[in-house]
């Protein structure tokens, strides 16, 4: 167990944890966010990052440092903390963004380690090989080799109260990056960094994000701190913490500020073709788009990264905020329909449904089915998988509006899209409390029909008959032949009937 990172709360695979970081005497709460400070450009004075943001930890640059001769030589002399002016926590970079983008460093993990030791970082980074995405396999498995030797080198260094990274690579390969967090969370290695993945959210490739930050965590042990690698969008954040991730970094705010680029949770805006500021921070609330255009070169691009911190760190609160609620899902949701890319990846995570099933809490919130992926989500897979432990008479009506004023069957059930069929008696309990459109879509009956497909085969000799309302061809076919069909808004000559004129009651009048 690693007993520098408690979990606290949880929703889906995102977690509200403790991050203690010995060194800088402090406790992260996790899901955090690290601005990333060049020690040679200061767009946000760095002391301001805690006291007005609530920046617990910062991220630096130690190659650069290493490599700035009169830079080195202050670190050295006064230390990380005072050469920054930052009381929290900083975790420092070996040099290894350099490696993927000009080729080669100067460094070993032993020199750059030792040196992040000497100037006083909190939580210091090996040399490892960010393989870049869609590589060759050969590159890819040959890469993962000089990381793992990294981290043997890593765990030899004498590193005081310093915790030390233990990355994972892999590119594009899911076996190999589960792999590789197996092997990473092997080590006495203290926080577990996803890499490489900047160039697929850079290409809008969420999808392939998802992929590998889940076959990362299947080889991680869940006590493992796990760190996003230059991910600091705040559109992208509920996503990337209902998958498990705990920590982010990123240059963003400050980069995209340069460029006048105004962050919001659905995606960036260019300040020139802004007529309103949708947001509320200080920035937003003293200036309008005018007033920041008017405003000069380093002066604007201040404000417009203290507006993108704001936004960030807003973001990150509403995440704890449902993660404490039990409805991250639906965050995640909400934030998929900003962009294409970003529902390509919700669709990804929910393609790990059962994984994420796995660690789900199995009560919360009320479900909420607000759109077709909603059939997919863990907590339906989960009451399939339960449908098994249910006792089931012989004879058995599923029906959509409750029970019939008079029928002959043992029991009669209730079925509600996307779950299914279940007992009366359960539905006060969690996630059969959900909320659901009365206006089914054809994932919703499929996921339902599953669930009368599922308890069919569970229960071979029961005589179970299935009182549906006018379901499409597709979830039909997915119901086994042994169970009898009764549409509910089919009338006598095969007309549709309304819902009083059907064969049972309706739900309202059954509730």
């Amino acid at each position: 167990m690693r007993d520098h990172f408690e979990i606290r709360d949880h929703d889906a695979a995102g977690r509200i944890g403790e991050l203690t970081v010995p060194r800088a005497g402090v406790t992260v709460e996790t899901p955090a966010l690290l601005p990333v400070i060049n020690p040679n450009i200061e767009t946000i004075d760095p002391g301001r990052l805690r006291s007005e943001f609530g920046a617990d930890m910062l991220i630096t640059n130690s190659y650069i440092i290493r490599t700035t001769d009169d830079v080195r030589e202050q670190a050295l002399e006064e230390g990380l903390h005072e050469l920054l002016g930052f009381d929290g926590a900083i975790m420092t970079d070996s040099g290894s963004f350099q490696l993927a983008e000009y080729g080669e460093i100067d460094t070993t993990t032993t020199e750059i380690l030792e040196f992040q030791r000497d100037i006083g970082s909190d939580i210091g980074t090996p040399v490892d090989i960010p393989t870049p995405p869609d590589a060759s396999r050969e590159r890819a498995e040959s890469d993962l080799e000089v990381t793992r030797r990294a981290l043997a080198d890593a765990e030899a260094v004498d590193a005081g109260d310093m915790l030390v990274n233990a990355p994972v690579q892999g590119s594009t390969y899911p076996d190999l990056r589960e792999r590789a967090g197996r092997e990473a969370a092997a080590t006495d290695l203290d926080v577990f960094p996803v890499g490489a993945v900047v160039p697929m959210m850079n290409g809008y490739r969420y999808d392939a994000m998802v992929d590998a930050v889940a076959a990362a965590k299947r080889g991680l042990a869940e006590d493992c701190p796990v760190h996003l690698f230059g991910a600091g969008h705040p559109m992208m954040f509920a996503l990337a913490v209902a998958l498990g991730c705990d920590l982010f970094d990123s240059a963003a705010y400050a980069l995209m500020a340069r460029d006048g680029r105004y962050l919001t949770v659905s995606g960036t805006e260019q300040l020139d073709d802004l007529d309103y500021l949708p947001c509320s921070c200080p920035i937003c609330h003293e200036h309008t788009p005018d007033e920041l255009r008017d405003t000069e070169g380093d002066k604007q691009e201040r404000l417009l990264a203290e507006h993108n911190l704001h936004v960030t760190f807003e973001e990150l609160r509403r995440v704890k905020q449902a993660i404490r609620d039990g409805d991250l899902l639906e965050l995640v949701e909400k934030r998929a329909r900003g962009h294409p890319a970003m529902l390509d990846g919700y669709r990804a995570l929910l393609a790990h449904a059962d994984q994420l099933e796995r660690i789900d809490s199995a009560s919360k919130g009320t479900f909420f089915d607000v759109s077709h992926e909603s059939a997919d989500r863990p907590e339906v897979r989960r009451h399939h998988d339960r449908l098994a432990r249910l006792s089931v008479p012989d004879s058995l009506l599923c029906s959509e509006y409750g029970e019939p004023s008079e029928h002959d069957y043992d029991a009669v059930w209730r079925v509600v899209p996307p779950f299914g069929p279940f007992p009366r008696a359960l539905s006060e309990t969690y996630p059969l409390t959900a909320e659901v459109p009365d206006r089914t879509d054809a994932a919703a009956e499929r996921a339902a029909a599953e669930g009368i497909a599922a308890l069919a085969a569970a229960n071979p000799d029961a005589e179970i008959t299935l009182a549906h309302r006018d379901w499409g061809a597709e979830a039909l076919g997915v119901v086994p032949e042994s169970v009898t069909l009764e549409d509910l808004h089919a009338g006598p000559d095969g007309e549709h009937a309304p819902a009083s004129e059907g064969t049972a009651e309706s739900r309202s009048e059954s509730e």
